[in-house]
């Protein structure tokens, strides 16, 4: 991910003291533990300016409202009871080459400033921090004591004071190119780290720019570079200085993130503001970041217990495999009583006629003890495995409801395999919800929300237009199921295979024809684990013919009074 660094923070300071300066400050939201965002109020607009200490997203840019939920973070609090109804009446740089800003707040305009709050953007060791106006700490996103840091703590009550001062030469644009190239030639060394260690306000990100601009490698050593190489060098330096001091910011996507430098008279902005720029890449950037170890937290965890639940399922089955046999120790234990005077002390196996077939049947015996004694053995091994197959028969079927709905669960996170909407990442966050819910995860102080999901269903037209449903996780499946349905709808799902829940939107005296069922068949075929095979079967019926089980897990369901017809998933996949 690509990190903020001084050319980019000036840039979005020079557009925020443009179009926010100065600005009410109505409201204070914390996102998550690394970003706070400030409800901002102009005379021309409203807006959230957005600060984030995230170790690689730290950025100050507008940004999005925040969403319909509790603050429960006393960071904001703290922020909401100093700042709340005073003006942010200036934006500065502490030092025009450090990554530091002064955000002043005071009653009006004009004003001496009452409040500070010190943004830090640097890595790993961001910070936001509020202090008085004697410069005082009153509250910081991240305290640092003595024992983590004895350079630099910052605790609440202690004067702010700032990072140690950077030693590396500062950028000028009146430098000339003698000396400039002799600096950052005097080391024979690959060029990206020789301009990285010699200037400060440098990034990696900005310097692979600069190179790549002058058509050079940025791993060649410099000793290499020939007086044609330096001198395009120099002229993409000349170009980062040139932007810095007039403001002339060219914000646009590149292939590996962003730029904000125009390098060439040919670059166009495909960005209306760096606003925009940074808070789309960086939104974009961790929501993706979120979405995998989301997929990944909640994967691991299903399979782990279903490998565990199937070994117990195996277990299960071989007990009842066992019980089994409890008719035909009972067998020949009455075998063993109806022929007592064929037994003799000391034998160790007796051959006796079946009752029905005649045929011999080898009955072992404890050469220690007599018939009767071995004929009331098999009794008593016959009465356990009976007792058993009464036991483990529950047990077994309670580990197959729960295998069952794993399996469901894991079905709906292998439809969403890349985060490409919102509703994508939303979709996993309700999975998570749902498995805390059932006791799955173990998240301590989590709280649980049981609003209806606040997601679009997958909405697809068939060919005569009617609309089709289908939902993304088990909370959808029963809302779409049980809410959402109507008496003349149809109701779609794979025959005794994990799957989505399909309805097929129809309104009274309308009647869906054969390409409208294989339409939506081949649909629900496709969002169910049977994905990859060549024909799936699907059952439909009337909403009012599904019901959910008393005490039954979500997206769980049972049925009857069904229609068969087989899916065709490859054929939905070419569709979609």
């Amino acid at each position: 991910m690509q990190s903020v660094d001084l050319t980019t923070l000036i840039a979005s300071c020079c557009e925020l003291r443009q179009d926010w300066i100065p600005a009410r400050l109505e409201q204070v939201y914390q996102r998550d533990r690394f970003t706070i965002s400030l409800g901002l109020r102009t005379l021309k607009r409203r807006g959230w300016l957005d600060i984030s200490w995230h170790p690689q997203a730290a950025r100050i840019c507008m940004g999005d409202p925040p969403p319909r939920v509790p603050d429960t973070f006393t960071f904001s609090d703290q922020l909401r009871h100093q700042l709340g109804g005073l003006a942010l009446v200036e934006i500065q740089q502490i030092d025009p080459w450090e990554r530091i800003l002064d955000l002043q707040f005071s009653q009006r305009p004009g004003d001496s400033p009452l409040w500070h709050l010190y943004v830090e953007i640097m890595g790993k060791y961001s910070n936001v921090i509020l202090t008085g106006a004697d410069n005082s700490i009153v509250t910081a996103a991240h305290q640092v004591n003595i024992q983590q840091s004895s350079v630099r703590p910052i605790l609440t009550g202690q004067p702010y004071e700032l990072p140690p001062k950077l030693t590396e030469p500062i950028p000028s644009l009146n430098e000339a190119q003698s000396r400039w190239q002799e600096r950052v030639s005097l080391i024979p060394s690959a060029l990206k780290q020789q301009l990285l260690k010699n200037y400060r306000g440098l990034s990696s990100g900005l310097v692979l720019s600069m190179i790549q601009a002058a058509n050079l490698d940025p791993t060649q050593p410099t000793n290499s570079l020939t007086s044609e190489d330096w001198n395009q060098l120099f002229k993409s330096w000349q170009t980062w200085l040139k932007t810095l001091e007039n403001y002339h910011f060219c914000p646009y996507y590149t292939s590996k993130g962003y730029d904000i430098i125009p390098w060439n008279l040919e670059t166009v902005s495909d960005v209306k503001s760096i606003q925009i720029l940074l808070n789309t890449y960086y939104t974009n950037q961790l929501n993706h970041q979120e979405f995998q170890q989301l997929r990944h937290q909640v994967s691991q965890k299903i399979n782990n217990v279903l490998t565990k639940l199937r070994v117990k399922a195996d277990q299960f089955i071989q007990r009842l495999q066992q019980s089994d046999e409890a008719d035909e120790y009972r067998a020949k234990a009455d075998l063993l009583m109806a022929f007592l005077h064929e037994w003799k002390p000391g034998m160790k196996e007796i051959l006796l006629p079946d009752f029905e077939t005649g045929e011999p049947v080898k009955i072992a015996l404890n050469p220690e003890n007599n018939a009767v004694w071995n004929a009331q053995n098999l009794y008593k091994r016959h009465q356990k495995l009976k007792r058993a197959r009464i036991a483990v028969e529950p047990l077994l079927n309670e580990v197959k409801t729960e295998i069952n709905y794993l399996e469901q669960v894991e079905s709906a996170i292998s439809l969403v395999e890349t985060n490409k909407t919102a509703e994508d990442l939303q979709t996993l966050a309700e999975i998570r919800e749902e498995l805390i819910q059932q006791g799955y995860i173990n998240i301590p102080d989590y709280r649980s929300s049981n609003s209806p999901s606040s997601i679009e269903f997958y909405r697809y037209q068939t060919p005569n237009n009617f609309e089709v449903l289908i939902g993304r996780n088990n909370r959808q499946n029963d809302q779409l199921t049980f809410k959402v349905a109507t008496d003349y709808d149809l109701w779609f799902h794979t025959q005794e295979i994990p799957g989505s829940h399909v309805l097929l939107r129809l309104s009274a005296g309308q009647a869906a024809d054969d390409i409208d069922l294989q339409f939506t068949a081949n649909l629900t075929a496709y969002y169910s684990r049977a994905r990859q095979s060549e024909q799936v079967p699907v059952i439909y019926t009337k909403p009012k013919h599904v019901y959910k089980p008393k005490g039954s897990k979500p997206g769980m369901v049972i049925y009857k009074q069904e229609t068969v017809i087989w899916g065709n998933p490859h054929q939905a996949k070419i569709l979609l």
